[in-house]
């Protein structure tokens, strides 16, 4: 499992106005994040990960076990003993959070559920998909008053950087979902799993997260950042499974939004993740400077060189 990141930044108005929105979300599933290692909100030169840190595969699985308990036992509570005394064995006291408003520590991550709970009330943690990769978990997850109803509350996409078991940096993304409509082409939830290859296959070795991941983040640049809407015939299933609602599945509604001659602010990815067919991608635009915050978070599905399913999340303020 592998992570890139090179220099955390972006202005999130800037660099996702509608139209890039609706392009960028649709496309590669490669959006704008800020998360640790060298990227948007870029953190100091000695946390990122050493290539060594990707083929520790025992503690990526530990790592994934910490973020995911610490979710899903302390958001139903977030103000109880028994979440304060976890987040304080799970999140180190200084804890780097990145984000608005947003405090470091246990106290600021445990803050965040409680805010998130009073603008869903009633809301529940369902966990959709997580990647451990090096000394990062990403976790896409939706904050819902119903776990059987894929189409109310938020989607979310959290970063962690763990060191020695312990979470020491911290990114989140949020936004509310939304639903598409047969009259837009696409009606799959911001969460579902839809693809389902050809023939079975094995779950993908090191080399091959490595060469999924090489694949997605160049996508994105090619597209986003290089503008060129070529790649979409090289790197793209032309029926991949798009996961925005305001987007169609495949690749024709992307061509016609850049054969429009419509111009978007360059963005690029700064980190990513690759675990088992899903490369993560968290971006910032082109010329972002140090701590500003991510833009978007993207996943992408790949299987036999091609991207296959796109999810992402894509805060609106």
């Amino acid at each position: 499992m592998t992570n890139d990141l090179t220099t955390r930044s972006s202005s999130r108005r800037l660099a996702r106005g509608t139209a890039v929105l609706a392009g960028v979300a649709l496309l590669t599933g490669l959006g704008v994040a800020t998360p640790a290692a060298a990227a948007p909100g870029t953190p100091p030169k000695s946390t990122v990960t050493a290539a060594a840190d990707r083929r520790d595969t025992t503690t990526e699985h530990r790592n994934a076990c910490a973020v995911r308990t610490l979710l899903t036992q302390t958001f139903a509570d977030p103000d109880g003993t028994s979440s304060r005394e976890l987040a304080a064995r799970l999140v180190s006291p200084t804890a780097v959070a990145h984000g608005a408003g947003t405090a470091a520590g246990p106290e600021g991550l445990l803050a965040q559920f409680a805010a998130d709970r009073i603008r869903v009330p009633g809301a529940h943690a369902v966990i959709k998909h997580v990647a451990a990769d090096g000394d990062l978990v990403a976790v896409h997850w939706q904050i819902t008053p119903d776990p059987g109803d894929e189409r109310r509350g938020d989607a979310a996409v959290d970063l962690f950087r763990l060191e020695h078991g312990r979470i020491v940096e911290h990114w989140s993304l949020e936004q509310p979902v939304r639903t598409g409509t047969p009259a837009s082409g696409n009606t799959n939830s911001m969460f579902s799993d839809l693809y389902r290859p050809a023939r079975p296959t094995a779950a993908p070795s090191e080399r091959q997260e490595e060469r999924n991941r090489v694949l997605a983040v160049s996508a994105y640049d090619t597209l986003f950042r290089d503008h060129d809407p070529s790649i979409l015939d090289r790197a793209f299933d032309p029926a991949y499974l798009q996961h925005n609602p305001v987007a169609p599945n495949g690749t024709a509604a992307l061509k016609q939004l850049f054969g429009s001659g419509a111009q978007f602010p360059a963005q690029q990815s700064v980190i990513s993740l690759s675990d088992g067919d899903i490369v993560w991608t968290f971006s910032q635009a082109v010329g972002a400077k140090p701590g500003d915050p991510l833009l978007a978070a993207d996943l992408f599905r790949v299987d036999g060189g091609l991207i296959r399913e796109h999810w992402d999340v894509v805060p609106t303020d």
